[in-house]
This record gives C-alpha cells, structure tokens and sequence, in this order.
C-alpha cells in the first residue's frame, strides 16, 4: 500500500496518523446493502428478518421409492417460501468400490443364516438385489449417485404463522415418508442456503441416484405445463413456468380476451416471436399498425392494405388445384367465397340477387377461358372490372351494378380492382388494416383471409396465422361462418388460428363466437373491464375469485387455459424482447429519441 493511499488524521494530541482510505470507503452502498433487511436476530429456531421471522429445515430421510409428483404439492403450497435444491454427483468408480464392500457384507450374512439354518430373511434378500442392480446400472452408465441436500425456508408474520406453515409442510411430506428438520443453532446457515447465492452452508446430504433426483425438478405444476413447446409465461400461483406447445395439442388454436391496454397485443407478440425460434411461419392481420417495427426486425414482410395502398389482392385469383383436387372444385369454392364477400361489398343480397350474382361470376371466369374444364392455372384472371361489365348486361342486377360501381370507378376503386401484388414467401408476414376506412374493413379482412388461406392450402407448413381485434369480423355472418372454417379446417393444414379482441360482448354474440372458443384448445383471459367480466364468467365457468381476479388484474396477468385445466399466469419477456414487442407510447418515443440521436 502506498503512502498516497492513506488519509492524514490529526488527533487532540497534535499528532499525526495515518489510516487506510478503506475505512471511509465502507461507508458506500452496494447492492448487498440495499436490498438486506433493516435488521436481522438470529435465534436458535429461526431469524427475525426486520418484519418478517423465517425459520429454516433440512431433509433428512426418504423412502425406498419415490413418485413423480411427490414434490409437487410442496412447490404448489400457498406459503411464501424459498426451496433450495444442491445436487453434488459422486465419482462412479468410487461408488463402485464402496458397493462391492457393501454387496460382500449382505452376502457374508445371508450364507452365515442358511449355515445356522436360520430363516431366509427378506430385508437381505432385497437389499441384495436392489444393490446388484443398481451396481449393474452405475458400470453401464444408466445410473449415477449424488449427495442431494434439500433445504426450504418458510416465512411469515410471527411465530404463530411459522407454526402453521411448519406443520403443513411436514405434513405433506410425511405422507410421502420424506422427513423433515429444522435447522437449531444453524438458522444462519440454513438462511443462507436457501438465498439464490449457491452456497451449501448446511451440507446435509442424503445419497441419491438420477431416477429418484429427478424427481426433485422444482418448475413442475400439477395444474398445468409441458415438457415441450414456448414459455407463455410464469404461473403466479407457485413461480412455476407456463411452457406449451400449441401443436401438440388436439387443435392448434387460440383465443385470446382482455381489454384494451391489458397487454394483450404484448401477449402475442411473446408468442409470436418466440414461435418463430421454433421453425413455424407467422401470418399477422394487424388492425392498428401495431406490428411493423417487429416485422422489420425479424426481417419479415409488412403490406399496408389500404385505398391508397400498393399493395393489391385480386378477389378472383385461383389458387393452384392440390393433388387431392380437381379444377372443378377449385373454381366451385372460390365461387362460394366470393358470394360472400359481395354479400359484405353489397350490404347483403336477397335470394334472386344471389343467383344472379352467382350465375355472373360463372361467366366472368368463363370471359378468360376459364371453366370446370379448363386447366387454368396459367390463365390471368379476371378482376372486378370485369364482373361489373358482366353484370351489367344481365337483367334485373341494375341495382347490383349501381352498388358494386363506387368498389371499380368510385372512391373505392383502387383497393381491389388491381391485380395481386403481394407475395408472402417470407417467415413473418404483416396485413395491416389500420389505413382502411372501417366501413371497408370487414370486407379487407375478408380478402386477406381468404387469400392467406389459398397460400396456406398450397403447401403445408407449420403456420400460426394471428387475427388481432377479431371482432371486426364477427359483425359479418360470412366473414365470421369463415373464421370458424379456419378454426375447424386449420389443423388439417397444420394452421394454428389465433383469434385476439378486446370486444368480448360483439365476439360473443355471433352464433359463431362460441363454437371458435370451444374448438380452441388454449384460451388467454388477461385483465377484464367490469361490464364484460359476466359474461366471461358465465362462458368460461369461472369461480367468484377467478372473476375478481381478472378485474383486479394488472397488465400481463391473467388466467391461461390449456384443455380443461387453467392457471394464473403472468406474462413477461426479456429485455430484448420487450426492445421489438413493446407497445407502450412512452417507449416507443424514448426509442425514437434515440434512435435520432444516434443518426446525428
């Protein structure tokens, strides 16, 4: 130490000292200071942590066996606890050379009993095998042996409370012959152990092989979670992890309610991203511009389908016939479809408007030589223009030409009488709607559905196709007859439909609305408004305490359903994922603000 690192002291004598700069730098903070406790008592039986008393114990003994699920109630209890788990393997060649000691000593007493002619005894019988066997496994590599120490730290208000939870604790793992004790004149010790620090002060230790270890892996749920698949989110019930695979299971669709600034678009966007990582195709029909920084970063392709917009679908378009199918039903289904949507255009049609309007797309597509017959897959086809001058020469549609002119000559007229541009050969793919006029809205997420589902139809590929504020098309019973198609059909083009809305009540009163939900194998409710949470309840058969729940929810957090099961569950991504999915105003400008200051 230098002379320049000490700090000159005058004491009441006059004279001089010198003393080490350390002793006033000990004053600062670090983090180890912030977040420690006021004040801390250490007792023989447990710390008073300022306000709170902790007591800590130990795992002393286990049964011959254990199950699969025996730890799971203790990491489900509804206590404020720590549990920490130190696995330290064993040597195999030194296990080796204590269990032949061991396998000597058993087989030294069973010939010494059958030479007094003693009973055969059991235990030594068992113990014989079970030793060979394990022996057996541990030299072909099946098996290896740790010392485990299995430390849990339960807190509370007072020692009363410590009491209660202690007994439960005990008395779960009693039942499962796994015993328990606390930690006298070691709490200190114990306390420690169980912080996230990774010291094993206490090394209590209990010898165990990997099958019975395994056992021990603390992110199990028995409400719900898979052993594959993307993180949805942590239960906030017990801290465990949410991880499902949505193609894995019965269908691959979703639903998702929740209302406006509840974090819902954040949800799925999680999703989104992380489903990318997993080898799927993303299709986003974005209805608020919500999705276009994520698709430039992700490196996807983002269309903005609009009036005054580039990019165009032609309704008209035929997809390629699939090996399974003939031209003719090629050009039957996409007649269907497209009766549905001039029923959209057209603000509906009576049943002789119907046939007209069916009979005119016959000959529209019989104007380009294309017909049940023909193969036309290198044949251009028709556009709306066309179908209008069809129309106009037939009799009684005067009033269909008059209605469907402002869609080819009026304001209208550049949104889909143009031929298609738009090509989605990309892994994320973005159709935002927000620029449309919301009266053409249901009939743009018509289009674009219609025209996804042709893509999707003509090569299979695991897809997730997202349909965010689905309620636009829940006002129309074609646009929603189709959603429910998708729903229905999807799984066998291996298609995932997510179907977002923060409009519970419209979504809802479609006869269409609640067959989507229950062909749904996950459902997502995030927080509710107090005008909607009824019927919620009613739907998804909620208790009383789930309904409050849900209104007393913050942002991110809800109830997660897979099948018949369901947790509490709250959303969260990492910092570099919250950077691309973020929604929130405030962070958007920050990022704006410098993202313009790194360009000067």
């Amino acid at each position: 130490m230098g002379i320049f690192d000490f700090i000159k002291k005058e004491k009441p004598d006059n004279n001089m000292t010198l003393i080490p700069a350390e002793f006033y730098m000990s004053e600062e903070l670090d983090l180890k200071d912030k977040l420690a406790p006021s004040a801390l008592k250490v007792n023989p039986k447990e710390l008073n942590l300022g306000n709170k008393v902790c007591r800590s114990f130990f795992v002393i003994s286990y049964p011959h066996y254990l199950s699969d699920s025996w730890f799971s109630p203790i990491i489900n209890l509804d206590k404020v606890f720590d549990v920490s788990i130190f696995v330290h393997p064993i040597e195999t060649a030194r296990m080796l050379r204590q269990f032949e000691k061991k396998v000597a000593e058993i087989q030294s007493q069973i010939h010494m009993r059958e030479e007094k002619g003693f009973v055969r005894d059991p235990k030594l019988d068992a113990a014989y095998q079970n030793l060979e066997k394990l022996r057996d496994d541990l030299q072909q590599a099946q098996e290896r042996i740790f010392n485990v120490g299995l430390y849990i730290t339960i807190y509370g208000d007072d020692t009363n409370e410590l009491d209660k939870a202690e007994s439960e604790v005990k008395s779960i793992l009693e039942s499962s012959l796994v015993y328990l004790k606390p930690a006298l004149f070691q709490q200190e010790q114990g306390f420690k152990s169980t912080l996230p620090l990774s010291t094993d002060l206490l090394e209590v230790h209990s010898k165990l092989d990997s099958s019975p270890l395994s056992s021990l892996f603390p992110f199990t749920s028995f409400d719900l979670t898979s052993d594959r698949g993307i993180l949805y989110g942590i239960n906030r019930h017990n801290s465990s992890l949410v991880l499902f695979d949505r193609f894995s299971l019965e269908n691959y669709n979703s639903v998702t309610f929740a209302k406006a600034g509840s974090g819902k678009s954040y949800a799925t966007k999680l999703e989104i991203l992380r489903t990318l990582m997993f080898d799927a195709d993303v299709i986003v029909i974005d209805p608020e511009k919500e999705y276009e920084y994520m698709a430039e970063t992700t490196g996807g392709r983002y269309f903005n389908i609009s009036l005054t917009s580039e990019h165009h679908i032609n309704p008209f378009d035929l997809p390629h016939p699939r090996p399974d199918e003939s031209e003719e039903d090629v050009l039957r289904s996409n007649t269907v479809n497209l009766i549905g949507l001039f029923r959209i255009m057209l603000g509906g049609l009576s049943p002789e408007e119907d046939a007209i309007i069916d009979r005119a797309i016959t000959e529209t597509y019989a104007l380009k030589d294309i017909t049940p017959d023909s193969k036309f897959a290198d044949i251009q086809p028709p556009l709306l223009s066309d179908f209008e001058m069809v129309l106009s020469g037939m009799e009684g549609a005067e009033s269909l030409v008059q209605k469907l002119s402002k869609y080819t000559k009026g304001t209208w007229s550049g949104f889909i009488n143009q031929p298609t541009n738009v090509d989605i050969n990309k892994k994320f793919i973005v159709f935002s709607v927000r620029d449309m006029e919301d009266e053409l809205k249901p009939v743009a997420m018509y289009i674009v559905t219609h025209f996804i589902w042709n893509a999707i139809r003509k090569e299979l590929k695991k897809r997730l196709l997202v349909i965010d504020e689905a309620w636009w098309m829940m006002k129309s019973e074609d646009t929603a007859s189709f959603l429910l198609s998708l729903a229905k059909r999807g799984r066998k083009y291996y298609l995932g439909l997510a179907t977002i809305t923060q409009d519970v009540e419209d979504f809802l009163k479609s006869p269409y609305g609640l067959p989507i939900i229950t062909n749904s194998s996950i459902q997502i409710l995030l927080k509710q408004s107090a005008s909607s949470i009824d019927i919620v309840q009613k739907t998804f058969n909620l208790t009383d305490e789930e309904k409050y729940l849900l209104l007393e929810s913050n942002v991110g957090e809800g109830i997660f359903f897979a099948g018949l099961k369901h947790v509490a569950i709250k959303i969260t991504g990492s910092y570099a994922e919250d950077q691309i999915i973020t929604s929130d105003p405030r962070q958007i400008l920050a990022k704006k603000k410098a993202d313009a200051e790194l360009e000067k």
